[in-house]
């Protein structure tokens, strides 16, 4: 694990959590949202297979539904019943959840 990764990751025993704010607080466009999940991918594969992810969107002022498809939906896919949403009450955050109907 290098140093940026342990910057965006905080582990422990029984979760992974991706501090969204890292990428940004202004997280838009489909094709930042794509680099952002091809950098940070390599990353999952070490999520074992007990452990949960929480994704954590404090401190994330705008969240667009491109960007977040782009990151958050490949996470849904591959760990659906182990993800677990934080600090969601953003507007920006919950209308682009809602239309990826993630929340």
């Amino acid at each position: 694990m290098n140093l940026c990764t342990a910057v965006w990751l905080l582990y422990n025993t029984k979760y992974m959590v991706i501090y969204l704010n890292k990428f940004g607080t202004t997280l838009i466009s489909r094709p930042a949202g794509k680099e952002a999940f091809l950098a940070f991918n390599s990353t999952l594969r070490d999520v074992k297979a007990d452990e949960k992810i929480e994704i954590d969107f404090d401190g994330v002022e705008v969240l667009t539904p491109s960007w977040a498809d782009e990151f958050l939906t490949p996470i849904f896919k591959s760990y659906m019943d182990r993800v677990n949403l934080v600090n969601t009450q953003n507007s920006s955050v919950v209308e682009s959840l809602k239309i990826l109907n993630l929340i």
